[in-house]
């Protein structure tokens, strides 16, 4: 019975893909909590996933050029960390220009804005930080309105050039723009304006 379950749930993570990040709230509702308890336990010692940080695993990304294994993805883990506990969540400040390709610096603190509590977690060298913030900041529809409002705040007006406008576009979906622009309507003028830019061009 327990390999059976163990074999389901290795199933699920791999056809995830490597870097996917999760906890046992991804499976218990249907495997039930002491068997995935008892199934995760199992396959970290096999070394078929990762102990990540308490309570949260990975399926670990891997460098043939290397030849090791890669540090945890900071994004997955920190939307592990949002399924688990229920929270609305959305990348900040540097974490929001790395995602979108507008830093190449990997950020040694990875700031969610979040409706939970303020939490701090230690991943390898680095930290996942949530921050309580208004609705307002986290309420978005779409992950990628979200994203897009938070680089170009980091960027700040004076910086958003047509640089900025085509490398933000590049990395959208090309039927991205008519849910990014209804969505975030209520945002503070200038940062609209560059959407409106940046969806302009796309399409």
């Amino acid at each position: 019975m327990s390999q059976s379950i163990e074999n389901k749930v290795i199933s699920r993570i791999y056809g995830r893909g490597r870097g996917w990040a999760f906890t046992k709230t991804d499976f218990v509702a249907e495997f039930g909590e002491a068997n995935i308890h008892r199934a995760l336990s199992s396959l970290t010692k096999a070394g078929k996933i990762r102990r990540v940080c308490r309570g949260v695993y990975d399926y670990p990304r891997y460098s043939e050029l290397l030849d090791r294994q890669l540090s945890p993805d900071l994004d997955q883990v920190a939307h592990a960390l949002a399924r688990k506990f229920n929270w609305r969540i959305q990348p900040s400040g540097d974490a929001a220009l790395n995602l979108l390709g507008l830093s190449t610096q990997v950020p040694g603190r990875w700031i969610y804005l979040s409706d939970g509590p303020g939490r701090e977690y230690e991943i390898g060298k680095h930290s996942l930080v949530f921050k309580k913030s208004a609705l307002k900041d986290v309420g978005f529809k779409y992950r990628e309105s979200g994203l897009v409002v938070q680089a170009l705040k980091a960027l700040g007006r004076e910086h958003v050039d047509q640089k900025v406008v085509e490398r933000i576009r590049q990395q959208l979906e090309s039927n991205a723009c008519d849910r990014i622009l209804k969505d975030t309507r209520s945002v503070t003028g200038w940062i609209y304006e560059a959407i409106k830019r940046i969806c302009k061009e796309a399409n």
